[in-house]
């Protein structure tokens, strides 16, 4: 909760009118992204049971610039009908797309990958708070983009004490998921939730943290930067994350031997990719994963169970003392003839028919639009 109190403002608002009388009135154009972690980040703890989280300039790959142009001309003369997913090879690190969603894919074991990912996002200004290579997930901390502050004269005569007095009212972690694959090679997936500071009452004396919708955009930008840092080009990397999305097939709830199920018109690996960034946008705790069995093992918490805490996000974000435990589920992902289907299991693979299980669908498919 941001507390700026009034004679702060009174102040810093006579101090900002005395610096724009004598410079400049235009905006820089500065950097898009500025991370900068938050001390303090009243009601955006992480979920239960996660764990608390070198550097490493090894990792180089050859290669010339290349642009968005000639990237462009590469994926209209690929080969049709071989695959709906876009590829571009840069080294042993490439990027694919497949409808709405980029991740990479890297040709290095996951324990070799794990390092320079944390390397990355501590660099990018973040705190890692879950560190668990044995299921391949690491996710950082609530952090502020200081980059949404006016980027003017004022605030670089201000320096810290603008910086100290406000902020953007939004904050961001990430989600990074290294998946090992049976060849050997490591695909990567980056996933974004965000909050936002509203006021509760006409007064504006008083705020609550409230989730926002995820940003494509800035799960994109980081994968690129990701990139960079495991040995692209900025040329190379600005390219391929230029080229455009493809529509992609949304999923419908229906139902399957009285449970509730997700369908999905597509294929069960582009339906594993998608069920797998859904739980990492909607905040699930993801304790293990069988891509072979088509299983996500998972954490829940129901919203119904406390009256101190209203919405699914809030009680992922924080909980009571008399909180209940979490409960295990099963998302099983399973191809149905070229398409998919998503249901929900309970802790010993038996199918859930709860309203658990109906507002875990729901939260899939909304993600899935």
């Amino acid at each position: 909760m941001r507390e700026v109190k009034p004679i702060a403002k009174l102040g810093l608002l006579g101090l900002t009118l005395s610096l724009a009388a004598c410079g400049s009135s235009s905006l820089l154009e500065g950097e898009k992204i500025d991370y900068k972690s938050a001390s303090k980040a009243p009601s955006l703890e992480v979920p239960p049971d996660l764990t608390q989280l070198s550097k490493d300039t090894r990792y180089v790959v050859p290669g010339g610039t290349v642009s968005a142009a000639a990237y462009q001309v590469q994926q209209d003369n690929r080969p049709k009908g071989v695959s709906n997913t876009a590829v571009s090879n840069l080294g042993d690190v490439r990027i694919e797309r497949d409808g709405n969603q980029r991740w990479l894919v890297v040709d290095r074991p996951a324990d070799g990958l794990w390092t320079p990912v944390k390397d990355f996002w501590q660099e990018s200004g973040f705190n890692l708070v879950i560190d668990k290579p044995d299921v391949g997930i690491m996710e950082t901390d609530w952090a502020e983009n200081r980059a949404k502050l006016p980027q003017d004269f004022i605030r670089r005569s201000i320096g810290k004490i603008f910086d100290s007095v406000y902020s953007t009212g939004e904050q961001d972690k990430f989600r990074t998921r290294l998946e090992r694959r049976a060849d050997g090679k490591t695909e990567i997936y980056v996933s974004h939730r965000g909050m936002q500071e509203v006021y509760t009452n006409q007064q504006k004396d008083s705020t609550v943290w409230q989730n926002r919708p995820t940003d494509p955009e800035l799960e994109t930008e980081f994968l690129r930067r990701l990139m960079v840092k495991l040995g692209v080009s900025e040329e190379q990397s600005k390219a391929i994350a230029a080229a455009p999305m493809a529509p992609v097939s949304t999923a419908t709830i229906g139902q399957a031997n009285g449970a509730p199920v997700l369908q999905i018109s597509e294929s069960f690996d582009r339906a594993w990719r998608r069920v797998g960034l859904a739980l990492d946008r909607t905040g699930f705790t993801v304790e293990d994963r069988d891509r072979s069995q088509g299983t996500y093992y998972v954490r829940y918490v129901d919203p119904t169970t406390s009256s101190k805490e209203s919405g699914f996000f809030s009680k992922l974000f924080k909980r009571s003392a008399d909180a209940p435990d979490p409960i295990k589920y099963r998302i099983l992902v399973k191809d149905a003839g070229g398409n998919s289907t998503v249901s929900v299991l309970n802790a010993t693979g038996q199918p859930e028919t709860s309203a658990n299980a109906q507002r875990i669908v729901k939260v899939l498919a909304d993600d899935m639009k």
